[in-house]
């Protein structure tokens, strides 16, 4: 029998990788997305495949797949600072009622599930690096908090259906990642960079430059993750590229590659935005005998390549504006 796996969020950037990784390892893929943040084109060449199929659903309603189910990825989320700022209600329902529901259907349905939670657990880290151990430094009424905590309840009610009701259940924490069908205009620093370059835009860089982020690439990232669904190990595990860079030398960085005669410009830093971010991948390195492979230097040459081949409209994209409001 073909093993059959569940991928919520499938229409996003890290979702519709993970469908081509499944196809590829000989799955039967079902995605499933509403749509408000992902985009159909990034799994449009799937469609004819006979081992994929597709469900335009919010998974903060109830779920029903008919047929078994072997594993389920909840990746659901809007994961850029610009939509989550948005669609604060949305974001929380589905750290929270989208994960209730997923466990659910992993119960009903004998599947081990993993779920995508996230480095912004760590909120503004007063530990360097960070390991999983650490319990964080998060504001919960802060902008960012509807996604910070989102996640933090994502993993503490994941690791109840764990202990209560036996659910395999993995838990990821992933990094800051990027490469093709990242959207230009998702507010992200390697996006935004490499966007106003084309554009012939100075780079804006928010407060003085010197917080740092620590980029993996995202087949790295696609890797450790099903590394991690296929062991045996329960807890919480780091993803990332340890390579950390301060954001005013990666905006010189992207200068560089491009060409661009453009400047860097400074703008004030947004509310509980992290100073410091950088995995301890010790655990992924031990367990799963996984470490990143792509360097900075080839992956973000690849993703300016793919941002470079899109239609000249796609630069001019505002980005997404949200017609539901507080459901």
């Amino acid at each position: 029998m073909q093993k059959r796996v569940l991928i919520t969020g499938a229409a996003g950037f890290l979702g519709s990788h993970l469908c081509d990784r499944f196809i590829k390892e000989g799955f039967q893929v079902v995605g499933m997305d509403n749509l408000i943040t992902g985009d159909l084109k990034n799994i449009e060449h799937l469609f004819k495949l006979e081992q994929f199929e597709f469900y335009h659903h919010d998974v903060s309603k109830f779920i029903h797949v008919p047929g078994n189910l072997d594993y389920i990825l909840h990746f659901a989320s809007p994961a850029s600072p610009i939509d989550y700022l948005k669609i604060p209600i949305q974001t929380l329902k589905v750290g929270a009622l989208g994960t209730h529901n997923c466990l659910g259907l992993a119960k009903a349905k004998g599947a081990r599930i993993l779920v995508a939670s996230t480095s912004e657990v760590y909120g503004d880290p007063l530990v360097h690096p960070q390991t999983e151990e650490y319990w964080g430094n998060v504001n919960p009424v802060g902008p960012r908090g509807v996604y910070d905590e989102a996640k933090r309840f994502m993993e503490s009610i994941t690791m109840a259906y764990h202990t209560y009701h036996q659910v395999e259940t993995r838990i990821i924490r992933i990094f800051n990642t990027y490469g093709p069908r990242m959207r230009l205009n998702d507010g992200r620093a390697l996006p935004a960079f490499i966007g106003q370059a084309l554009r012939g835009e100075d780079l804006t860089v928010f407060g003085d430059g010197s917080q740092t982020r620590s980029f993996c690439y995202v087949d790295d990232l696609i890797e450790g993750i099903y590394r991690l669904l296929m062991s045996d190990y329960a807890n919480p595990v780091n993803i990332g590229n340890p390579d950390e860079i301060t954001l005013k030398e990666f905006a010189e960085e992207i200068i560089k590659l491009t060409g661009t005669s453009q400047k860097i410009v400074y703008r004030p830093l947004p509310a509980d935005d992290p100073r410091q971010r950088k995995p301890d991948i010790s655990k992924a390195k031990e367990i799963l005998g996984w470490s990143p492979r792509v360097n900075r230097s080839e992956g973000v040459k690849i993703t300016y390549e793919y941002f470079k081949s899109l239609p000249h409209e796609e630069l001019f994209k505002q980005p997404k504006e949200f017609k539901i409001v507080n459901k």
